[in-house]
């Protein structure tokens, strides 16, 4: 079957899954530096990917401007306000019905109706400052105008269900217009919710399901347990709590006072002010008593003001959930449409990415969870050195290298009968016999055979020349200190990758030294990092390389040092000594060292990432002891150096 694709113009609304190789490959210099992959991922989830994938560090700082936008627009007195202008509508409303009833009463000669309207219109002017107080006067007052009452009734109608729906979505109705039995429902649902919050409180499991089944109706959102339940009623309280917080404290005062106004039955205010009081006590994180610093002049109304404490409130805990996020399972737990609301699509979309990161590389191989820790497989290792070895090859002169095998088919020698896969870059001598057979295992009996670069097989030759090299590699505080730690272990991770994959019969040995010397094997080199001590212990490492090397029959033995200082520490009666400035001691026992390997035939190549005079003097004394080779170079061009010198080493043998 022929695959069909479609192609359509980006308009940034599209979902590029995220490829396992791109991933591993953003990390690589974080796991080469510190060999850690759990934290690599925390810093690629801090940090993201280009341009494409946002971190979490840019979502909270785009959701904490979001925040400061909302501070700077709203004045949350504006709910006063707005309850203050319709009660003036509704003041007013009535004034002029009244105003026109006395002149027509006047009119009539009807001084009673006439002294009646004045009367009331006295009473409204002596009503109270105070929103809560103006709302009990009125409550109590026989409106003339059918308008201003039915205003009136309208708002007393918003503020109940605003208030109410603190407690439970589903409270909208007027708490006026609700039957005795509905009232009594209503306060026996808050009863028995403070009784279960007493019970928690004493340490009892109370009977979450039978309250469900029984007042189940006045909470949609259809909570699962208890602690959702409770959550959820804390969450809405808590939103009138940071709006009161938010105000002066007489606006505060009035607010309150509104607020009280609104509950006539005196057991459903205790009630309310128990469960209040009970949830405060049960979520004592919340900030009850924390308000908003508003600086701006957008006035809110109460439903507004209710619902940007919701907003901001959320906003708080999707910035705590953001910023302790520090590995892919927890960032699991970071709901995209939450982020979506809050921050943006963009940011939704690059958070379910985040979310795949260790899904992608488990699913490509590259890492596997061992006993509850990510860890690299070796073929996540692979993909690191092959990425680093890409590198450093991309930085070298096509001019300079040239192929590192021989141009000439004849040069190779006798075959050996044996085969191996093709790598890229070896000799084309393909078995076809092999080739052919490697095609028809993988794609089944038939003809026409279909021969993929997967199936080839190529036959080895005795005239490959077989090179022993191990590593040294300084691991001393003042590599990292220096900056020159990431390129030196890069060299590692790549020379291992190339002697891999180009020269497998070839052995590569890495030995870290600092205050001692230890051999890192191949399949730990990526956990490898600097050790925090000072001390740079040449000696030991010249001992366990020469060591390691004399293990190893091979045609070239090499030892490469890289190191940004002289040597300042030696082994003495099985005690590492550390001095600095280096001690005549220190500096003969390495240059011992150095005899003994000059006298098995091992070549020592050192590179130099300081250029300070003492390390200057004590490597050209040590090549003129060894005949090997020094180089002064850089981080920047490290690699090159070393894989200029490993392969041109190589064909200068293989020539001769």
């Amino acid at each position: 079957m022929r695959k069909r694709f479609r192609y359509s113009a980006w308009d940034g609304t599209q979902v590029v899954d995220l490829d396992a190789d791109d991933v591993l490959g953003e990390m690589a210099d974080d796991l080469i530096t510190h060999g850690d992959l759990s934290a690599a991922l925390r810093r690629l989830l801090q940090q993201g990917m280009g341009d494409d994938v946002q971190g979490l560090r840019e979502m909270i700082e785009s959701l904490r401007e979001r925040r400061r936008e909302l501070l700077s627009q709203y004045d949350p007195s504006g709910v006063l306000e707005d309850i203050q202008e319709r009660l003036d509508d509704v003041v007013r409303t009535e004034e002029g019905t009244l105003e026109g009833d006395a002149r027509v009463a006047e009119g009539r000669e009807d001084e009673r109706s006439r002294s009646e309207s004045l009367e009331r219109m006295e009473r409204l002017h002596r009503l109270p400052d105070d929103a809560g107080a103006r709302i009990r006067e009125l409550r109590d007052y026989d409106f003339r105008d059918a308008e201003a009452a039915r205003k009136f009734e309208e708002l007393m109608d918003d503020l109940r269900r605003q208030m109410m729906e603190r407690f439970s979505s589903q409270l909208t109705q007027g708490l006026r217009d609700m039957s005795p039995e509905q009232m009594q429902r209503m306060k026996d649902m808050m009863a028995e919710l403070n009784r279960m919050l007493r019970e928690r409180a004493e340490g009892r499991e109370p009977d979450f399901d039978a309250f469900m089944d029984q007042y189940g109706d006045f909470f949609p959102e259809n909570p699962q347990n208890l602690d959702e339940l409770l959550e959820q009623i804390a969450r809405r309280m808590l939103a009138t709590a940071q709006l009161l917080a938010s105000m002066s404290e007489e606006q505060r005062a009035e607010l309150q006072s509104v607020l009280d106004s609104m509950m006539e039955d005196m057991d459903l205010r205790w009630q309310a002010d128990e469960l209040g009081r009970l949830l405060a006590d049960a979520f004592p994180s919340l900030p009850w008593d924390q308000g908003f610093d508003f600086t701006g002049s957008d006035p809110l109304d109460m439903s507004g003001g209710m619902s940007l404490m919701d907003v901001l409130g959320r906003m708080d805990d999707l910035d705590g959930f953001m910023s302790q996020a520090t590995s892919p399972a927890m960032l699991a737990e970071i709901d995209p449409d939450e982020v979506r609301d809050l921050v943006g699509e963009d940011a939704a979309r690059s958070l379910r990415r985040l979310q795949q990161i260790t899904q992608r590389l488990e699913d490509a191989g590259l890492i596997e969870n061992r006993e509850g820790r990510l860890e690299l497989t070796p073929r996540g290792m692979r993909k690191i050195g092959q990425k680093t070895l890409g590198e450093l090859f991309r930085g070298l002169a096509l001019d300079r290298l040239g192929e590192h095998e021989m141009a000439k088919r004849g040069a190779l020698g006798e075959p050996t009968y044996q085969t191996r896969p093709y790598v890229f870059g070896d000799p084309f001598l393909l078995d076809v016999g092999r080739t052919i057979r490697n095609a028809i295992t993988r794609s089944g009996p038939g003809t026409p055979v279909r021969v993929l670069p997967e199936d080839f097989e190529i036959e080895e030759t005795e005239r490959l020349t077989r090179t022993s090299t191990v590593l040294m590699l300084d691991l001393s505080l003042s590599m990292p200190m220096r900056d020159n730690f990431l390129a030196a272990k890069k060299v590692a991770v790549a020379l291992h990758a190339l002697i891999s994959a180009r020269f497998p019969r070839d052995y590569l040995g890495i030995v870290g030294f600092s205050e001692v010397a230890r051999e890192i094997r191949p399949q730990d080199l990526p956990k490898a990092s600097y050790d925090f001590v000072y001390g740079t212990n040449m000696q030991h490492a010249f001992v366990l390389a020469r060591e390691m090397l004399a293990r190893e029959h091979a045609t070239t033995r090499q030892i490469v040092m890289i190191t940004d200082g002289e040597p300042t520490a030696h082994i003495e009666d099985g005690v590492p000594v550390f001095s600095y400035p280096p001690a005549p001691r220190t500096i003969e026992e390495t240059l011992r060292e150095v005899v003994r390997c000059t006298r098995e035939g091992i070549r020592i190549n050192t590179f130099m990432l300081d250029a300070s005079p003492a390390l200057r003097r004590f490597v050209e004394k040590m090549t003129q002891m060894n005949s090997g080779r020094a180089f002064f170079t850089t981080p920047e061009n490290l690699g090159t150096y070393v894989l200029v010198d490993f392969l041109e080493h190589r064909v200068e043998k293989r020539v001769s």
